[in-house]
């Protein structure tokens, strides 16, 4: 796995290999969870999204990531499935931190209750996140997969592509 480095489609390659910054995040029902220090021993996927418009983004991998990485297969290649983490990251900031609450009461109403277990609620400072992992747009939201300890191998951004799934799972796979 050393040395691997993927980047598409406008991915941050001054990332890769960096490990995560420390994130304390928390479920629809707020319950804690550290990133990604909680993922450590399988492959992570984290979507992240910091802005109205980059979490309309976000929302496209909804279904495909779902399809492809969470749902158990069925048919003629029944019971393969990736052994990943799979999360979504709204990130609340700034005056946006207070909305939080709001959010997870319109995610339990309005987001498919097979999804809620995979959304993850982030309130507090951008700064270090921006820095840490290059998040140059506020429009668009990023993604990065993580080792089974915690390093970022792979890096993308913005709205969902097949060309930008298949690279994920090309890192996943290897």
């Amino acid at each position: 796995m050393a040395g691997l480095c993927l980047v598409v489609e406008g991915g941050s390659a001054q990332v890769i290999g960096k490990i995560f910054p420390d994130m304390a995040v928390e479920t629809v029902d707020d319950k804690k969870v550290n990133l990604p220090a909680d993922t450590k021993g399988k492959f992570t996927l984290l979507g992240l999204a910091y802005s109205k418009k980059s979490e309309d983004e976000l929302n496209t991998w909804f279904s495909p990531v779902y399809s492809t990485f969470i749902q158990k297969q069925t048919g003629p290649i029944q019971g393969f499935s990736y052994d990943v983490f799979v999360y979504f990251v709204p990130m609340f900031t700034g005056v946006n931190a207070a909305a939080t609450g709001t959010a997870k009461r319109k995610a339990l109403k309005n987001v498919d209750p097979l999804l809620l277990p995979y959304i993850l609620f982030y309130k507090g400072e951008l700064r270090k996140y921006k820095d840490e992992l290059d998040f140059e747009r506020r429009d668009i939201p990023y993604f990065f997969v993580l080792d089974p300890d915690g390093k970022i191998v792979f890096a993308t951004d913005g709205a969902y592509s097949k060309t930008k799934m298949e690279s994920i799972e090309a890192v996943i796979d290897n």
